[in-house]
């Protein structure tokens, strides 16, 4: 891991809750992560194209993992 590592988007979640549930599995297999989001979760409670969509971002190096332990969650 570098320091200068760029962050790259894993998962898209139409919601704020789908995005914690996403970032709660990614930090209990210690791959650290950030919700990134254009709104303010308390204003868009569901997705209105798009608006409330949140990305899971993690370091470009630990991608790989991230989506694979993403795609065999059975939670989303």
């Amino acid at each position: 891991m570098s320091k200068n590592e760029k962050m790259v988007e894993v998962y898209k979640a139409p919601n704020e809750m789908e995005a914690q549930v996403i970032k709660s599995l990614l930090e209990s297999y210690e791959i650290p992560c950030f919700l990134k989001s254009h709104a303010a979760p308390s204003v868009h409670m569901f997705t209105v194209d798009g608006m409330g969509e949140v990305k899971v971002m993690v370091l470009e190096s630990m991608a790989g993992s991230a989506r694979e332990l993403i795609k065999s969650d059975n939670h989303v």
